[in-house]
């Protein structure tokens, strides 16, 4: 092709056209034009109607590692991805939220806003998020008998037992830094599971969490807005636990 001249549109598809037929008439593979899939949140039912959306995707209900990506929807209503990261799952895999049960080291699919973040350490510079710093009196109650179910506590309250709780400094490199995920949270039902986040890597995979190694909890901590009302969504490629589903 000579500088300066552009194949147009007609003449793309005829040159398309004609490698098609020679590539058959050789008897070789027909060549097809690359198809793009759209951006994951556009798959999406529901993305939770914000312009900020993390996704954490395994490949099937079984795996302990898949993908996180952290998302911004423009102006134009176009999602681009800001980020993403090698994350791991509980070390039973994945399970559909509804379905969970408490103590299984399953992590729970779904969609779920995130109530705050919180952290051992201090929050990363440009953290624009409700951030909570853990003491030696922070606990999470997870005992299903107690008034505090699926709640921070500062100081084990009456009726909330240590040994089904989580002492929160206790969790180091785990809590530096994490986001609360809204799973059973705003009505928690008993049994189901607490204590599900979004946290640094421990030494492998998790109890039912999500985690992300800490550059990458840091970069999240340091993207999200509150008034940008992010989400995360969490669930397999394909199948009944699809991530699409959410």
């Amino acid at each position: 092709m000579r500088k300066g001249v552009v194949l147009g549109p007609v003449l793309f598809v005829v040159a398309f056209v004609v490698a098609f037929v020679l590539s058959a008439s050789a008897g070789a593979a027909p060549v097809y034009a690359p198809i793009h899939a759209p951006p994951l949140p556009v798959r999406m039912a529901d993305t939770g109607g914000g312009s900020q959306l993390i996704t954490a995707v395994a490949a099937r209900p079984g795996s302990t590692t898949g993908t996180v990506t952290w998302w911004d929807r423009r102006s134009d209503g176009q999602w681009v991805a800001a980020g993403s990261a090698v994350a791991r799952f509980g070390a039973k895999g994945l399970v559909e939220g509804v379905r969970r049960k408490q103590g299984t080291s399953t992590t729970p699919t779904g969609l779920y806003r995130l109530p705050y973040a919180f952290g051992i350490e201090a929050a990363p510079g440009g953290t624009g998020y409700a951030y909570r710093r853990v003491t030696t009196r922070s606990w999470w109650c997870q005992d299903n008998a107690s008034r505090a179910y699926n709640r921070w506590v500062e100081g084990l309250p009456a009726g909330c037992r240590a040994a089904e709780s989580e002492h929160l400094s206790a969790y180091s490199p785990q809590y530096a830094h994490a986001m609360v995920i809204g799973f059973n949270y705003d009505r928690p039902a008993r049994g189901r599971g607490a204590g599900i986040f979004l946290h640094v890597n421990g030494r492998g995979a998790t109890a039912g969490c999500v985690s992300v190694p800490d550059t990458a909890m840091r970069r999240i901590l340091a993207w999200a807005e509150p008034a940008h009302r992010p989400h995360i969504a969490i669930g397999t490629a394909n199948g009944p636990t699809a991530i699409t589903r959410y």
